[in-house]
This record gives C-alpha cells, sequence and structure tokens, in this order.
C-alpha cells in the first residue's frame, strides 16, 4: 500500500555561496574610500582654490577702483596744475612783502643802497634773472655816483623819484636796480632831457622815474 505524508514538510535552509559576505563587506570599504578620497580632495584642493579665487576677484576690484580714481584724477590734472600756479604766485608775493617789510624809513635806506655799490635787495629768483634775463641785467660796476637826487615822493604808494646823471645809460642803469629791489615794483622811466646848469653851464640829464613801493 502506497501511503502519502500531507504533514509540512521543513524545507532546508540555503546556504549563502562561499565569499558573498567578504565581497559585500570590501565593496562597502571601497564606497567608503572613495567618499573620504573625495572628501579630502575637496578640502585640501578645491577650498584652497576658491579661497584663492575669492582673494584675486577681491584684489582685482580694489586695482579697478584704484585705476578708476587715477583717471580721474589724470582728467582734473589741468585743473589742479592751474591751482597749483596760483597758490605758488600768491605765496611767492607774500613772501615778497615780508622779506622785504616795507615801512618809509626802510625805503629810503634802500634807495641810500641803491646809490651806492651795495645794491639793491633782492629775492633769490630776481637776482638770478638779473644774471639770465637781459631785460634784467645790470653794470655790477656801474658808478653810482654818475647820478644824483633831488626829490623823492610817495602818494598812497605811488612814488615819483627825480634827479640828474651824467647821461641817459646812468638813468637806465638806477632803473634796472630800482626793478630788482624787492622794495619796489613797476619802475619805469617817465621822463628825461638833458639840460645846462645855469650856475655851472655844465650839461646833465634830468630824468624822472615812477613806480610803486611794495608796501
Amino acid at each position: 500500500m502506497i501511503k502519502i505524508n500531507l504533514l509540512p514538510q521543513k524545507r532546508p535552509k540555503r546556504q549563502a555561496a562561499p565569499g558573498t559576505d567578504s565581497a559585500a563587506k570590501e565593496m562597502a570599504i571601497g564606497v567608503g574610500a572613495l567618499v573620504g578620497v573625495s572628501a579630502l580632495v575637496f578640502v585640501l584642493l578645491d577650498l584652497p582654490r576658491r579661497s584663492e579665487l575669492s582673494d584675486l576677484t577681491q584684489a582685482n576690484e580694489s586695482l579697478a577702483a584704484e585705476i578708476a580714481t587715477k583717471t580721474t584724477q589724470l582728467t582734473d590734472l589741468p585743473r589742479l596744475q592751474s591751482e597749483e600756479a596760483n597758490a605758488i604766485a600768491k605765496i611767492q608775493s607774500i613772501n615778497r612783502l615780508l622779506e622785504a617789510k616795507v615801512v618809509p624809513a626802510n625805503v629810503l635806506h634802500e634807495l641810500g643802497q641803491i646809490m651806492t655799490s651795495t645794491g639793491p635787495t633782492m629775492t633769490a629768483s630776481m637776482a638770478k634773472l638779473t644774471e639770465t634775463d637781459t631785460n634784467k641785467q645790470f653794470q655790477a660796476d656801474w658808478d653810482p655816483t654818475h647820478v644824483w637826487l633831488s626829490g623823492f615822493t610817495d602818494a598812497a604808494g605811488v612814488f615819483k623819484l627825480e634827479g640828474g646823471a651824467q647821461s641817459k645809460e646812468d638813468v637806465t642803469q638806477l632803473s634796472k636796480r630800482l626793478a630788482a629791489s624787492v622794495y619796489f615794483i613797476d619802475v619805469v622811466p617817465s621822463g628825461g632831457e638833458r639840460v645846462t646848469d645855469l650856475d655851472s653851464g655844465l650839461s646833465y640829464f634830468k630824468f624822472t622815474i615812477t613806480g610803486k613801493v611794495a608796501y
């Protein structure tokens, strides 16, 4: 007789293929290592490069701003040069007055200096001009005794000097010395003629020089 067993049978557990667990572990280790290397590359290479790029960008922006400022300054250079020239001219004018310290007594003393071999009181720039500018040069060996003064008036800073000289050239030399002095400006020989002294009968050149006192 044939017997049939209807009770459920326990199936045997399948055994994992040899080496499966080891391969899974190795794969997990490999993935972890790859992630670690990527993180290391990011930290060691990418971050420094990003920081360097940021620094270069900031430096470039700063340089661009500096260039823009310099360009503006260059565009405005003619005006700045003009203002500087005007300021220098004003400073020189003020220094001239400070150096001269003009008072009536000093003016008369300066006339005495000019009428001797001492010569005029000059600024450094004027002294240089008397050496290089033919219009301002005067003879160093000129004899001032060839000239004598008969009158000097000063009305509100405008002076008139009158006198006599042996020749017209003596008047020219006197005028150049007055013009070179820090005490006088706008010096002009305004008139002259040759006359004869009634008492002595001698002929001389009568002159008038005008200008301004640098008060």
